[in-house]
């Protein structure tokens, strides 16, 4: 029997890069699993027909993570649709660049609502659905313990409170048994951070490994934590990242 067999997913974010890395593992581990996007339709159908193609249940739900009703509307349609919620994986993330100077508010304000607010309104509407022994994983950064490099103090802020929100949650929900986890990337190859890009040489640099994770990285980490091997890990983050914050 697969580690997460029965188990209901919710993956924000899960059209592309890490978020559909994720989405395949827990299928691939056992679980339905129902994905959000906000304009990448096509990708999050082909996510679905991955999943689907192992056996199990999909859903890809249009959901901006700015709007708050999307992501109780998301929370709520997946536990309806596929017959409960057991895991909620926080992934959707927006990543605002510039001077703190420069950057505009309306940058400002969609990060703390994509980064910091949507998560919070997720794990609130998804409280009422979780069982007992439930699984709330955030996927945060590295660059909330390490900026290398100016141009990234909004994103930096926004991940940073995950860590105070996780610790927060594990209080909230533990006598229920519900976990929260914070799981840190660093650089990884997806769309956002290509290892062929322009900066990839310079990232490596900072990586004790040389390279660049692979989504299969922190999925491994995530499936990890969703599965029974992590039901006393709550209240922590992990950071998945080669050793550049070492």
């Amino acid at each position: 029997m697969r580690p997460l067999e029965g188990r209901t997913a919710l993956v924000t974010g899960g059209s592309r890069g890490i978020g559909a890395a994720i989405a395949v593992r827990l299928a691939e581990d056992g679980a339905n699993v129902a994905i959000t996007y906000e304009k990448s339709r096509e990708r999050a159908e082909e996510v679905v027909a991955r999943i689907e193609g192992l056996g199990r249940k999909a859903l890809a739900i249009q959901a901006d993570s700015a709007d708050a009703a999307a992501v109780t509307s998301a929370v709520d349609r997946t536990a309806e649709t596929l017959d409960g919620l057991d895991i909620l994986v926080n992934n959707a993330g927006v990543f605002p660049t510039g001077s703190i100077g420069e950057i505009g508010l309306e940058d400002i304000d969609r990060a703390l609502a994509v980064n910091l607010r949507a998560v919070i309104v997720g794990v609130r509407a998804a409280a009422k659905h979780l069982p007992d022994g439930g699984r709330i994983i955030t996927i945060g950064s590295t660059l909330s313990e390490r900026v290398p490099r100016a141009g990234m103090s909004i994103y930096a802020a926004t991940k940073s409170a995950l860590s105070g929100l996780t610790k927060g949650i594990a209080r909230d929900l533990g006598a229920r048994g519900v976990t929260a986890v914070l799981v840190q990337p660093g650089p990884t190859d997806t769309d956002m951070n290509p290892a062929n890009g322009p900066r990839a040489a310079a990232v490596r640099a900072m990586n004790a490994l040389d390279r660049h994770a692979d989504p299969a990285d922190i999925a491994a980490t995530v499936a990890h934590v969703a599965g029974p091997a992590g039901r006393f890990i709550t209240g922590s983050a992990i950071t998945v990242d080669g050793g550049s914050n070492a």
